[in-house]
């Protein structure tokens, strides 16, 4: 690996973490010796990079110091291309054209010898028909994003519908169906929704109390003591 992808490699690391992450954890990831890191990291703070941390206390990049979206690695370029080949065949209408003009933005400001490699990599996502339910794809991740409640009307395995309010905050993209994860107010506890078995959806005015990313974590903990308790039964 040349020094320059090195450098690259360790800003978009430091990218992936929003607390203050050890000298030994990043040079094992970047299979470089402590000292090699240390003289990085004092490479990219004298090229204008804002690396806050010391020695035995770890690093932090701070926010504002921009690299062209230009160097990419055959890997990476591949996994763009599957991601957005998966999301224009797996996603609702939206979200795939949103994946192709993503892809297209990516290409415009490529070098020619990578941008050959977005139409040559041979990843392939077969062509599928939609799951139902999909047309209320758009609505329910609007309703992520405002933070805000939405009515459903909702049948059960057995075809028994009820009403609910319910507060999303996640969309599970499976390959036969798609299921939002909310707060159910009616049952006061998490619950999962298939998108195929909402029969009618409202978007609800009113904000629901607690912000998304705290409901995600209340609801991953919630998911793994039953996985726990599963595993001790």
């Amino acid at each position: 690996m040349s020094r320059a992808q090195r450098l690259l490699d360790l800003i978009q690391l430091l990218r992936r973490h929003r607390h203050p992450v050890s000298g030994a954890a990043l040079a094992l990831e970047l299979g470089v010796s402590l000292r090699t890191l240390y003289r990085d990291v004092e490479t990219l703070n004298a090229q204008g990079a804002s690396i806050d941390g010391e020695p035995g206390v770890g690093y932090l990049l701070r926010p504002g110091f921009m690299l062209p979206p230009l160097m990419f690695s055959e890997d990476e370029i591949e996994a763009l291309v599957l991601g957005s080949r998966w999301v224009s065949e797996r996603g609702d209408a939206p979200l795939g054209a949103a994946a192709r003009n993503a892809l297209a933005k990516i290409a415009a400001v490529l070098p020619n010898d990578l941008k050959e490699g977005l139409d040559a990599t041979t990843l392939i996502v077969p062509r599928k028909a939609q799951p139902a339910g999909d047309a209320e794809l758009t609505t329910i991740r609007h309703a992520i994003r405002a933070e805000r409640k939405l009515r459903i009307r909702y049948a059960d395995g057995d075809g028994v519908e009820t009403r609910r309010t319910i507060w999303p905050f996640a969309v599970g993209f499976f390959e036969r169906a798609r299921v939002v994860v909310a707060w159910c107010e009616m049952r006061t506890a998490f619950r999962h929704f298939r998108t195929d078995r909402i029969a009618a959806l409202t978007l609800s005015e009113t904000r629901y109390p607690r912000r998304r990313l705290v409901l995600m974590k209340e609801w991953r903990e919630v998911q793994g003591i039953a996985l726990d308790k599963k595993d001790r039964h």
